[in-house]
């Protein structure tokens, strides 16, 4: 799978409708707004990509999970670091 890059870069404006109470008391907690909705919006496209991930590999992770579950630990043998 293709990881987008979602590290910091440009910024650009968009526009945004947020409940303001929680706008009034950010602002008077000196809480950077637009940095705090990029953080959720990282949070939220990683597990977002993690998800379609899960569901497009969900047979092959079941088939793998079957196989160890009958044969093991193919690696059992060698001491643990």
């Amino acid at each position: 799978m293709k990881h987008e890059d979602i590290s910091a870069s440009r910024r650009r404006p968009v526009n945004v409708s947020l409940d303001t109470g929680i706008v009034d008391a950010a602002r008077k907690a000196g809480i950077n707004l637009s940095r705090v909705t990029e953080a959720a919006l990282r949070v939220a496209v990683k597990k977002a990509e993690e998800q379609r991930w899960r569901e497009e590999n969900r047979e092959s992770i079941a088939r793998f999970n079957a196989w160890y579950a009958e044969n093991g630990d193919p690696l059992a043998h060698l001491p643990a670091l």
